[in-house]
């Protein structure tokens, strides 16, 4: 017995063999799975996870904006790791998959479930039926609602319709903030080593409302604008395939380079020394204090004498404290 949903899909069949630009990895957190559908919603169901199926195509340009864009970001990544198990599910593999007694190969169970767009995603609740069934790409505002409606179980209070308009998701601004940079030459990174001041890689993309935030309120505040003075800065896509000089001396694209650093989110904040080595990096979501805080901590050299940064940043609030300056770590 196929699992069931509410939502309508197209019927129209898609042709076989269709192959765009686009082709990226998957996450390495996704499910390693034996494709044994039911199994997967139990199994999800004991940790208080539920089941995503993923239906991808290689080459598939709006899989790859979903891979890079929204899991690319680490509180959509983190999110969905804490509502979901996502399993894959290739529209044209012939890998088996289980359903209760019925056998599929997963392009046959595609087809059965007229998987018409990729990607293709359908989560499920615990009674092997489907929540909500999502036919292409989200953008990631849109995409942090579909999560927390079906990860927080709220489909028996309120319609996604209702929900949706309730949030009011806003979208990022789809640019790079690119007016922070501060070196000459950003394409090469070497010539920006200096002595006098650290060299802050900044790993951003366009689609993306925490670098929105970064850009628009940390760093213009008084003390964001403050720190940032201190850094020779660039700034890059983080899947480009541009070709720059690495601080090191490297030549290659920087998506290869964001591999080779294992950056896997943005924004990501990368500090390097005079010799290139890095430093300090920052890969999470921080609010303004914890941000000028890491730019402070390299700025100033204190990495070099106090390795613990939570006790340097305890520290440094006690010492703004006693200049009456006052210190929200919210905020």
């Amino acid at each position: 017995m196929l699992p069931q949903w509410s939502n309508a899909a197209n019927e129209t069949e898609l042709s076989a063999g269709l192959v765009n630009p686009g082709y990226a990895e998957k996450p390495a957190w996704f499910k390693v799975s034996f494709l044994d559908v039911y199994e997967d919603i139990a199994d999800a169901a004991d940790h208080d996870k539920r089941l995503m199926l993923y239906f991808y195509q290689d080459g598939c340009p709006y899989c790859k904006m979903l891979l890079e864009d929204n899991f690319g970001q680490r509180t959509i990544a983190d999110k969905t790791q804490k509502y979901f198990d996502v399993v894959a599910i290739n529209i044209w593999g012939t890998n088996e998959v289980v359903v209760g007694d019925d056998e599929f190969t997963e392009k046959e169970f595609a087809a059965a479930l007229k998987v018409q767009y990729t990607p293709t995603l359908i989560l499920f609740g615990e009674d092997n039926k489907a929540v909500y069934r999502a036919n292409g790409y989200y953008p990631p505002e849109k995409f942090h609602t579909v999560l927390d409606y079906v990860g927080q179980k709220m489909e028996g209070k309120i319609s996604y319709q209702d929900y949706l308009a309730k949030v009011n998701p806003q979208p990022s601004s789809g640019k790079l903030h690119t007016e922070v940079i501060s070196i000459k030459n950003p394409k090469n990174l070497q010539q920006a080593l200096s002595a006098e001041k650290p060299l802050l890689v900044m790993f951003e993309q366009k689609k993306c409302s925490a670098c929105d935030e970064l850009h628009n309120d940390m760093l213009k505040r008084p003390d964001g604008k403050k720190q940032l003075a201190r850094f020779n800065v660039a700034l890059f896509d983080m899947w480009s395939d541009e070709k720059i000089v690495t601080p090191d001396g490297e030549k290659m694209k920087v998506r290869d380079w964001v591999k080779k650093l294992d950056v896997k989110y943005a924004p990501s904040m990368v500090y390097f020394n005079a010799r290139a080595e890095e430093v300090f990096r920052t890969d999470a979501y921080l609010k303004s204090f914890h941000t000028h805080s890491v730019m402070d901590y390299v700025a100033s050299g204190a990495y070099k004498t106090q390795p613990n940064f939570q006790r340097y940043i305890d520290e440094r609030a006690n010492q703004l404290r006693e200049q009456g300056v006052e210190v929200d770590l919210m905020k």
